[in-house]
């Protein structure tokens, strides 16, 4: 069914091209159903708008207020003049302030007595608070106006706005479209409508955007957030449908084989956490078409183990698995935790190795020629059941003999793209795991990752110490920062090593992005760059740390120096590693204890969390201390005091979700195409996204292609081009 054609006629034709060239430029709103769907983002009251006496400095604002008296005044020996208007509204005066030719219009419309409302910058000058050349629209000289007693009844809609169109603009080309309202389509099946005593699409778009009362937003709201979370529901539905049409091998368990010979080894046991998510994982792996699962765990919560155990299980059966990495030191540091923890299992093919074993290959990208050839011709053989890479894996070059299993480790890193790439070098489409220490919120992970189905560990292996959080105020209490470097030291006479971790490297490639960080920290307000990995090492070496056995690691090191840095920290043979963030995901060094974070407000909430979890790691507890500049009331402060006071993942996610943009979420970024989430929090409306993924999995399983449901296609297609339907799952 073709898209409701009224709603995508162009705002030109509408609205003219001026209007429709600035909303296109700078709200992407190209049509009338775009400029339906551009809610108002809150509604004032006639009394809220009009006080005086609150008005911020520096700030766009709105006012409403009478005019109490009108001047021109000479200035220049007679040759400029300008207009001065002086507001009230019984709360406080404004100043308004027009120059030159600009003064006719608002000396005719503006008298003594009369009401507008008025929008603009408010600043100061000669202790006056004013307005210079605001934009304003006249509402009538006495309260018997109409305009007045229409305004003063209802709430006025406060759109997102722009430079070049103010709220109330917007608020006329909507006047413009509204009756258009009438033809939009309605995506919710009647029954489903009914069901939810919902109002209709129409009536919804009305009530949003002209409401005569809070309980008009309310019930506008309650229907919009619905289609929101409903047509991307569906569309999730209909993927995760398709991924179950697909054939792929089954791959089940085989008795006596490489795991039960890896399992009999094992040092300790494994939590219950990691046997329940197991049987989730080889249960989807005996199914004929392929597994799509989202494995989130804590730091430390023993993923890697979980994962190995999958690939061992398919290389029983006959296949090979990859992981995929996301940088050279991660797929160094699985390679190496791997080949340890299956010793003589991982030499597969080689004089005197076991029977039972298969060969664990490394490929990334910085490989000599002959070591690549090799690990190629293992690949295309079947010699090496088990791979493990970066980018690198995903080249044509690279041929697998029977791709049965891909793991992904931190999804966030990787594009849908480069998923499916190597999906692709499967006979049939190969299982898929999908790895995470990024703890997501439920609403999320249905939202963002809702094609693939989701295991949780929440539960530390046994041995695991905790780690005490605090922050170090550097500015405030310089003496706090001098007791962080003697407590490294503390910990390093302990036999333990320790962590630096910095924003930024400072070599001299870094220059340009150390200009864009001052010009940066200039605007706001900051007076410094970041710290650097190389200024700190060299002031550590030669003060605070002195005689330590220090080293630094940065990204922009060969990756043969990155290795041997990190096989002697590894090796006990550095007591500090001073890096960048680098060491943010995979590196597992049990005997460091201690983590020193430098600028620790530059870091998300979730990075630093990540971060914290490299200390901790074996029996010794750990400790991880914040350093920042940031005043104690700053919301940078409030954001490292929310890391410091708890070490759940999961609270924290929430926080980071909070203080970023919902699009973000969404992957908005990655797409290009602006987030279809208008009405629809993913973190406050939980019970609207479940209950909206429950109807979506009904009405996809009763009718995959929609025929019953043409209205929804159209929704569907509308809200959810192509394009934008492939990027959902890409976090």
């Amino acid at each position: 069914m073709d898209r409701v054609s009224a709603l995508d006629e162009s705002l030109k034709k509408t609205l003219g091209p001026a209007t429709a060239k600035v909303m296109a430029e700078q709200l992407d709103l190209h049509t009338v159903g775009d400029l339906l769907h551009h809610y108002p983002r809150r509604y004032e009251e006639r009394g809220q708008l009009t006080r005086l006496a609150d008005l911020p400095l520096d700030e766009d604002v709105t006012v409403v207020a009478q005019v109490a008296d009108s001047r021109i005044l000479k200035f220049n020996g007679g040759r400029g003049q300008r207009l001065e208007i002086t507001l009230t509204d019984g709360s406080g005066r404004l100043q308004l302030v027009f120059f030159g030719r600009g003064i006719h219009k608002p000396h005719k419309d503006l008298l003594p007595g009369s009401r507008g409302m008025f929008a603009g910058k408010v600043s100061m000058f000669n202790r006056k608070l004013q307005l210079a050349h605001p934009t304003y629209v006249p509402l009538g000289t006495d309260s018997g106006d109409e305009a007045v007693d229409s305004f003063a009844g209802k709430l006025i809609p406060i759109y997102p706005a722009c430079k070049g169109l103010e709220s109330w603009k917007i608020t006329k080309a909507v006047d413009a479209v509204l009756p258009r309202a009438g033809e939009a389509v309605d995506p919710l099946p009647p029954s489903l409508r009914e069901g939810r005593g919902f109002v209709t699409l129409p009536e919804a778009l009305l009530k949003i955007h002209r409401p005569d009362t809070k309980a008009d937003v309310a019930e506008a709201r309650d229907r919009l957030k619905w289609d929101e979370a409903f047509v991307l529901q569906v569309a999730l539905a209909r993927r995760r449908h398709a991924d179950t049409q697909l054939p792929a091998v089954a791959r089940k368990p085989v008795a006596g084989g490489l795991l039960d010979a890896f399992d009999a080894k094992l040092p300790f046991t494994l939590t219950d956490g990691q046997l329940a998510v197991t049987r989730e994982i080889f249960a989807d792996l005996a199914t004929e078409h392929p597994m799509h699962r989202l494995l989130q765990g804590e730091v430390g919560s023993g993923k890697t183990m979980v994962a190995l155990r999958a690939m061992l299980t398919v290389v029983d059966a006959g296949g090979q698995a990859a992981m995929l990495a996301p940088t050279e030191v991660l797929a160094q540091q699985h390679h190496r935790s791997i080949t340890e923890m299956m010793g003589e299992l991982a030499e597969g093919g080689m004089l005197g190795g076991p029977e039972k074993a298969t060969k664990v290959v490394l490929l990334t990208g910085s490989m000599g020629a002959a070591a690549r050839r090799h690990a190629l011709l293992d690949l295309v053989t079947g010699e090496a059941g088990i791979v493990i890479g970066t980018h690198a894996l995903i080249e044509d070059k690279v041929q697998f003999h029977d791709l049965g299993l891909v793991v992904v480790d931190e999804q966030h890193r990787f594009g849908v793209e480069q998923r499916d790439a190597l999906r692709s070098k499967g006979k049939q489409p190969p299982h898929l795991l999908v790895m995470t220490a990024t703890p997501i919120p439920r609403t999320v992970a249905m939202t963002v990752f809702g094609d693939l189905e989701t295991s949780v560990l929440d539960q530390l292996p046994a041995g695991r110490s905790p780690i005490a959080t605090h922050v170090v105020p550097a500015q405030d209490k310089p003496h706090f920062l001098a007791r962080a470097w003697e407590r490294v030291r503390e910990e390093v006479a302990k036999g333990h090593q320790a962590y630096v971790v910095c924003p930024r490297i400072g070599d001299g490639e870094d220059e340009p992005k150390k200009k864009a960080a001052a010009k940066a920290a200039e605007t706001d307000g900051d007076k410094r760059p970041p710290l650097a990995v190389l200024d700190i090492a060299k002031q550590l070496t030669a003060g605070p740390l002195a005689g330590l056995r220090t080293e630094v690691l940065h990204g922009r090191m060969q990756p043969d120096d990155k290795d041997d840095v990190m096989r002697r920290f590894a090796a006990g043979e550095v007591d500090v590693l001073v890096a960048t963030t680098v060491i943010e995901v995979g590196v597992n060094v049990p005997n460091a204890t201690a983590m020193v974070i430098m600028d620790a407000d530059r870091f998300g909430v979730s990075q630093l969390h990540q971060l914290r979890g490299r200390v901790g790691r074996g029996s010794a507890p750990g400790l991880c201390l914040l350093v920042s500049e940031m005043p104690e009331a700053s919301p940078a402060r409030a954001r490292l005091g929310a890391v410091a006071s708890t070490l759940d993942g999961f609270e924290l996610s929430r926080i980071d979700l909070e203080q970023r943009r919902e699009g973000d979420v969404l992957g908005q970024a990655q797409s290009g195409v602006r987030s279809s989430l208008r009405v629809l929090s993913v973190i406050e409306d939980e019970d609207v996204i479940a209950a909206a993924r429950e109807e979506a999995v009904g009405v996809v399983a009763q009718d995959p292609e929609l025929d019953a449901f043409p209205e929804l296609r159209t929704a569907l297609d509308a809200l959810l081009d192509t394009e934008r339907e492939q990027y959902l799952d890409k976090g």
